[in-house]
């Protein structure tokens, strides 16, 4: 399972500044496609793992911050992004089809 765990924060830490993924899009550049529940407990694990990938830049296949909860504080993720320029309203990416970074297509 940590073999996974790393291959997927490999693929986090790749995702460019302004850019966004989602779970979904990790699972299948990892060929695992029917994984992204298990990309999403990676996640969950990255702040122990490997703390300094951009885990903020993952979220759901809608551009959720379905992961904001595991971060220090309820808002770290947004205010990240924010950081970043992406823009959040009620938790969820502004024009996220924009801003999302398929690592199949673009990494």
């Amino acid at each position: 399972m940590r073999d996974f765990y790393i291959r997927v924060y490999e693929i986090v830490d790749q995702i460019p500044y302004g850019r966004v993924t989602s779970y979904g899009a990790i699972a299948n550049a990892l060929g695992a496609g029917k994984s992204s529940r298990l990309v999403g407990i990676a996640m969950n694990y990255s702040h122990q793992i490997a703390p300094n990938i951009p885990a903020h830049r993952v979220v759901n296949r809608n551009g959720l911050l379905t992961g904001r909860h595991h971060f220090i504080y309820d808002h770290t993720m947004e205010e990240l992004l924010s950081f970043e320029g992406i823009r959040v309203l009620d938790n969820q990416i502004v024009d996220f089809k924009r801003l999302f970074w398929d690592p199949l297509v673009d990494g």
